[in-house]
């Protein structure tokens, strides 16, 4: 069967089971669209590249299945380039589609002409170059596979307009020795003599912690998780990327760790004496100042990807593969657990003393930022996705929300990017049209991405935004505030600039703003009634409240900082 180039690859799309591409056509990109007109998969027309990388995250967050997006050459590629940035910092796996100018162009300063597979060299797991259309089906199929396997991530494939208007005798690569990759070998089974090392160290251990990162969701690992922590009665903490994890609600759950952490979970991992890490990395943001960081703790380091092993911290025994199969073979090591009663009689106590705290509200008082999640959480379906733009409004979401179950908060982790939040909703709601989806975001995030809530009411996208608006960018204050003397600099945004209702109502969406606590519940309440056309909420909120608890950059988690009803104690 002869095919275009173009074809080709959207066929090779088909035969990988992608049911929605995010993308904006584009000169050098335009012919693969012609063929899309008679595809069975789905278009998303973004307003801007940024907003298809990041839909296209969160579709592959909420379903599991890597996302995809398309867009032109040039400035097209590189308005992607954060996202696959993004992407990459946060494990995600993504295929980006990009146009490129004819091979004869390449390297002549042509129209819309730029070197993305150089600019993504150092934030892809793989790009490729296409140079020929025979070479498409094994490129496509290559890219998911290596976005897919092992530490999944971002993969770029970069085709010329001529590759694309070339034909082609169709063929479909039926192995993974036909994708042609000698170097790649993502497959790995558990270590005996590891997991018996491992588990020999639990049954040594008094003060245990189970430190759980986002690999556990990457492999599908709750449920042995979840087996492991209730045999082992060993407390769990979950990062900032691995909330919904373990359930919130289970009493072996501290909570989150790190710089905006539970005093429990921060805590008890300084003073644990030995640290099972699942599929995390020892974020300088979980860590703090890391020759203060868990003093007198041995360390069990379970990771796919053998990259992180001592890299920040040394690992008494690491064992690369997926976080299941190595809690399954752990687990059957494990005979004899110590005995913990101690252990979290001391939790217990930080627990009691030092839970979550804020300022309660009053009338004629700003919004509580914290109220208004909480509010929202308790009128919301079980199983609702949360997706966050970046700052305080994001662990405030991390902080108040109860998440239950895997694939229901969806955040920009390491790269912390601002904007991430709307389209991330947009591509979680497509990928999970089952679910009420919320974005809960800053007016600072909010103005960067908001265009796409256009995609959104066009789309037939129903999402939910909640905008904790106090004029600031807020962490940014916080921090100017505590430890530059309160010189606020670039930081003031106006709460009426934009008009966020007319706003919302100019994108053909349903806007709302609340001032008090009664018209933020009946402003929620009514969103949620809402399943046709998006909503945005403008919540008024209170400029001076800060983050708690937090650890200053560069102090010890042992310098954790309360909210101040609680200092003395």
């Amino acid at each position: 069967m002869q095919l275009t180039g173009a074809q080709a690859l959207i066929k090779s799309l088909e035969q990988m089971g992608v049911d929605t591409i995010f993308g904006l056509p584009g000169g050098a990109i335009l012919p693969v669209y012609d063929p899309l007109i008679d595809s069975s998969i789905r278009h998303i027309l973004v307003r801007h590249e940024q907003g298809a990388g990041h839909m296209a995250e969160g579709y592959a967050l909420a379903t599991g299945r890597p996302g995809v997006a398309m867009v032109t050459s040039g400035p097209g590629a590189t308005n992607i380039v954060t996202p696959i940035a993004n992407a990459h910092m946060d494990s995600t796996p993504l295929v980006v589609i990009t146009g490129q100018v004819p091979t004869a162009n390449i390297g002549t300063d042509a129209f819309q002409e730029c070197d993305i597979t150089g600019i993504t060299m150092g934030i892809t797991k793989h790009n490729f170059l296409v140079t020929s259309a025979d070479e498409i089906p094994r490129a496509v199929a290559a890219a998911f596979y290596i976005a897919t396997t092992g530490r999944p991530g971002p993969v770029l494939i970069d085709v010329p307009k001529d590759v694309t208007q070339a034909t082609m005798q169709w063929w479909w690569p039926e192995t993974v020795e036909e994708y042609d990759l000698p170097g790649y070998h993502p497959q790995s089974s558990i270590d005996d003599a590891g997991a018996a090392a491992a588990a020999e160290l639990i049954a040594q251990a008094q003060r245990p912690v189970l430190y759980v990162g986002g690999g556990v969701l990457k492999s599908r690992a709750s449920a042995q998780l979840l087996a492991f922590a209730e045999r082992t009665q060993i407390p769990v903490v979950t990062t900032l990327m691995a909330r919904g994890a373990f359930p919130d609600s289970h009493p072996l759950h501290l909570g989150m760790p790190g710089m905006h952490g539970m005093y429990s979970a921060v805590t008890a991992m300084q003073q644990s004496d030995l640290l099972i890490t699942l599929g995390a990395r020892f974020d300088d943001r979980v860590t703090g100042k890391l020759d203060g960081f868990a003093p007198n703790a041995k360390i069990i380091h379970v990771d796919i990807d053998s990259a992180e092993f001592n890299k920040i911290r040394r690992a008494d025994v690491a064992l690369r593969g997926q976080i299941d199969e190595a809690l399954t073979a752990i687990d059957a090591k494990v005979i004899n657990v110590g005995d913990y009663a101690g252990w979290w009689r001391e939790i217990k106590g930080w627990q009691e003393k030092h839970p979550l705290a804020y300022d309660p509200q009053e009338e004629n008082v700003a919004l509580r930022p914290q109220a208004i999640i909480e509010a929202i959480a308790t009128r919301s379906a079980p199983g609702t996705i949360v997706t966050s733009g970046v700052g305080q409004h994001q662990m405030w979401a991390a902080q108040h929300w109860k998440y239950e179950e895997p694939g229901t908060w969806i955040n920009s982790g390491g790269a912390g990017t601002m904007g991430f939040g709307v389209p991330a909703a947009v591509g979680a709601k497509v990928g999970r049209p089952d679910r009420t989806v919320w974005c809960i975001d800053g007016d600072g995030c909010f103005q960067m991405t908001a265009q796409e809530l256009v995609t959104a009411r066009a789309e037939g996208i129903p999402i939910k935004v909640a905008i904790l608006n106090n004029a600031y960018l807020g962490m940014v204050r916080q921090w100017q505030e505590m430890f530059y003397d309160e010189r606020y600099s670039e930081v003031y945004l106006s709460p009426d600039l934009p008009d966020y209702v007319k706003w919302a109502e100019a994108m053909g969406c349903v806007g709302l703003r609340a001032r008090t606590m009664d018209e933020a519940i009946a402003a929620i309440d009514q969103a949620n009634q809402i399943n046709d056309v998006p909503v945005v909420i403008d919540f008024r909120t209170d400029a001076s409240e800060k983050v708690f608890p937090m650890v200053p950059s560069g102090a010890t988690n042992d310098e954790i900082v309360v909210h101040p009803s609680q200092r003395g104690n």
